[in-house]
């Protein structure tokens, strides 16, 4: 899957769309972090899938040191 600024994504949008509408699966970044998820109509995504691709971002992700979870809780961030 290929990302895309947002601020690119908003330039070449017909691009984008026709490259989705072939097939291709783009991803539309925020800031560096993924938003959204150009995908053809009419496919179908298994939930299957779905966990795979979060187990992915899970791979990725960097746990920051001094941080737990009773403290993003008690943030409410969690």
């Amino acid at each position: 899957m290929k990302n895309v600024g947002l601020f690119e994504a908003k330039q070449k949008l017909s691009e984008l769309v026709e490259r989705a509408r072939e097939g291709e699966r783009i991803g539309i970044t925020r800031r560096g972090k993924l938003a959204a998820v150009l995908i053809p109509a009419g496919s179908e995504i298994s939930i299957e899938r779905v966990f795979e691709e979060i187990d992915e971002i899970r791979k990725r992700a960097r746990r920051r040191k001094g941080v737990t979870a009773r403290a993003l809780i008690a943030e409410g961030r969690i």
